[in-house]
């Protein structure tokens, strides 16, 4: 059975990756520096030099070599932590998704479209049953 659903106003907020940067990590520090509690990623292309991925099922992280295109990039973020699942393509086309880890360097740019939904909290905490720190939505 699925939680309580919320509502929210949202704000959009567009901004760009350069070469070098870690985009998880970058991801993060946007929401913390503009203090978004609860944001989500609508719109995300570029490319990745090197992929840090955990995939589905598994424990460790996983280093893919690029060059890669992002053919996508969702997720929740906030001030508290993020949940973000990315699929890259390389020059062959082959796509690798999975969880988006520290570590994922962009390699010529990351175009970056979040929705803050103003009246809304976004936290984690751990979950007994799924052993992970899963979503806790909160009114503001």
């Amino acid at each position: 059975m699925a939680t309580q659903p919320y509502t929210s106003s949202v704000t959009s907020h567009c901004f760009r990756l350069r070469p070098g940067q870690d985009l998880k990590k970058e991801l993060l520090y946007y929401c913390q520096l503009h203090h978004l509690h609860a944001a989500c990623v609508v719109s995300s292309v570029g490319s990745l030099t090197k992929a840090h991925i955990r995939l589905s099922g598994g424990k460790d992280v996983v280093e893919f070599q690029g060059p890669f295109e992002i053919v996508s990039l969702t997720g929740t973020v906030g001030t508290s932590g993020v949940h973000l699942h990315i699929s890259v393509a390389n020059f062959e086309g082959d796509v690798i998704g999975g969880h988006l880890m520290d570590g994922s360097e962009i390699h010529t740019t990351a175009e970056i479209m979040l929705l803050e939904n103003q009246d809304l909290m976004f936290t984690r905490e751990q979950d007994g049953h799924t052993g992970y720190r899963e979503l806790i939505i909160k009114q503001r």
